[in-house]
């Protein structure tokens, strides 16, 4: 089991308190692995194994278990005797009412709670009200590239000196650590693939079986058990889940979307796209990055862009074929920037487009991404935008591709691998 250490240390950080860690994310990222880590590090400290209790909830050893009234009275006959237990509970929302369970045994007991289930039943929209706001959330994502190479076994080095463009290969030998970044953005980042040399064959079985299961059972069965019915079309989920993934890094809206799937033949309301992306994005397969106006200094109720949860499943819902590898890299660039805790926005200015506007607390840095501008207008175009930014805020441009200086005019250049392991030169 490889460590994610930054998820542990956040799961940790609410260790005896007395709130409810849920952990969320798209499915297969990696959830249910976080419980057992987060199991085996109170172990390694000490924790005796009995206060250690775990509910996997899909095991037929609680196959019997009917309502929430029946978790809870399994849990307490387990927890009996038992000092201040931790409780850990996967595939929560097998049992109906789950939420009463957990609530009930954060009164009645002193015990420490962490949850994980399918998006369908643990929606951040409806955590709140499931546990009367005693909980804190835990969103996780797949993996990063720093961490596809740790789980390739793949070690990295620093940004300067002989060994900087390589990476060290469990067998002894060096690969191209260019090569190990192109083979990630091609097929993303799901744990459970990382563990070995991908492939084409093995990668489309598993992203097909994951993403029938997110459209079929945590959206379309989501939403009958809502008894909403407002995504009810399949056929439809799947046309603007194609399209969003085909537009990655695209400016999109509701009118231009629904305009889009009229003009191919298909009568559809705005409101129904509207409820549909919004499905998508409750389902953890896209991000929205909302417009900000720089001058202004203003979200934008309007716009903005969509990104995939992992860039591999764009791979697979485009067929392999390697198009707009410019836009996925900024795919890329768009989720380390999540994983880094910042808020992104795409910045809006007269001058032109930024693409991205992170913000961290009191940081804010401004981003332009590119998958290579040795063309003097491409380079050009690139730091315009940043040019025009008339405040102190840290500016650079990330590029996939090519050797340029570290600073053109304040504006700093990284390179790709830079940036995503976090290398400084």
């Amino acid at each position: 089991m490889i460590v994610r250490q930054k998820y542990l240390d956040q799961l940790l950080r609410f260790r005896d308190r007395d709130l409810v860690k849920v952990v969320t994310g798209v499915r297969r990222c990696g959830k249910s692995t976080l419980l057992d880590m987060a199991r085996e590090a109170l172990a390694a400290e000490g924790v005796p194994r009995e206060r250690l209790l775990t509910f996997r909830m899909e095991s037929m050893e609680f196959d019997g278990i009917g309502d929430y009234r029946d978790l809870y009275a399994i849990v307490r006959e387990r927890a009996e005797g038992v000092e201040r237990p931790y409780l850990f509970f996967d595939e929560l929302q097998q049992v109906e009412g789950w939420e009463r369970a957990i609530n009930s045994l954060r009164v009645d007991m002193p015990c420490d709670i962490y949850v994980t289930g399918s998006n369908a039943f643990l929606l951040s929209s409806e955590l709140a009200t499931y546990l009367s706001g005693r909980y804190v959330e835990v969103g996780m994502l797949p993996l990063t590239f720093a961490e596809y190479l740790d789980f390739r076994g793949a070690e990295w080095f620093g940004a300067d000196g002989p060994r900087a463009d390589l990476v060290a290969l469990p067998d002894g030998g060096y690969g191209s650590l260019q090569a190990m970044l192109d083979q990630y953005r091609r097929f993303g980042g799901m744990p459970f693939l990382a563990l070995s040399e991908p492939d084409v064959a093995s990668h489309r079985a598993y992203m097909s079986s994951l993403y029938d299961t997110v459209i079929v059972r945590d959206i379309l069965e989501r939403d009958r058990r809502r008894g909403r019915r407002q995504v009810t079309n399949a056929d439809l989920l799947r046309r603007l889940c194609a399209f969003l993934a085909d537009n990655v890094g695209n400016e999109s809206s509701v009118n231009s979307i629904a305009g889009t799937i009229r003009a191919e033949g298909s009568r559809v309301a705005n409101d129904t796209v509207d409820a549909y992306m919004g499905a998508l994005r409750e389902a953890y397969l896209f991000y929205r990055a909302k417009r900000y106006d720089i001058r202004g200094r203003e979200l934008l109720k309007t716009g903005g862009k969509h990104y995939l949860v992992d860039v591999g499943l764009r791979s697979f819902l485009q067929g392999y074929r390697d198009a707009d590898q410019g836009r996925v890299f900024e795919n890329v660039v768009y989720l380390q920037l999540l994983y880094d805790g910042y808020s992104v926005s795409v910045g809006r200015l007269r001058a032109g487009e930024v693409d991205f506007v992170a913000t961290r607390g009191d940081e804010r840095l401004y981003l332009q991404v590119t998958e290579d501008m040795t063309d003097p207008a491409t380079m050009e175009r690139e730091l315009a935008p940043l040019r025009a930014v008339r405040d102190s805020y840290p500016k650079a441009v990330v590029v996939m591709r090519g050797s340029y200086p570290t600073d053109v005019d304040g504006i700093r250049i990284v390179p790709a691998a830079d940036f995503l392991l976090h290398r400084r030169r």
